[in-house]
């Protein structure tokens, strides 16, 4: 597996491949930096999406989960940018419970990239959110994209 940091600002993000395709996004810098062509194109287009140039991530995505949680990230990458919809509203696009909806958003290994950030609460609320930051990050993203405002780079400490 390769890892390569990228600032935002939210503070550093590491972003990892295997096999051709970003299998997590973590909330961290890497001490073990070991760039990629996939790396560097991942790294740059977070750089876009958060200077409010992307809307949609096209990097080659391969999340390890159950069949359900990738059926539920599927979803959350159908919702459109700037746009949100409920846990009840994707369980009901998937037969299922809000819970459950909730559970596979909590285990989303490439957040920001795969926008679990984007479903809410039935009555628009801040639910939980497995960012750093929590739900304050996950209203700063949805204020992101429904602003469309460019922000600063976090520089590493």
């Amino acid at each position: 597996m390769r890892e390569l940091s990228v600032n935002s600002p939210l503070g550093p993000l590491t972003v990892i491949e295997a096999d051709g395709a970003i299998i997590e996004l973590d909330w961290r810098r890497t001490k073990n930096e070991e760039s990629s062509l996939l790396l560097e194109t991942a790294a740059d287009e977070i750089s876009h999406y958060f200077n409010g140039s992307l809307k949609t991530f096209s990097v080659p995505l391969n999340p390890v989960g159950t069949e359900f949680q990738k059926s539920v990230w599927q979803q959350m990458c159908e919702i459109p940018y700037g746009e949100a919809l409920s846990y009840g509203d994707v369980a009901k696009r998937l037969s299922s419970s809000p819970r459950a909806v909730g559970t596979a958003c909590g285990r989303n290994p490439i957040p920001i990239i795969i926008p679990c950030h984007r479903i809410v609460g039935a009555n628009g609320s801040m639910t939980g959110y497995t960012g750093a930051g929590g739900t304050k990050t996950k209203s700063f993203l949805l204020d992101l994209e429904s602003n469309q405002a460019a922000l600063p780079l976090v520089q590493p400490n």
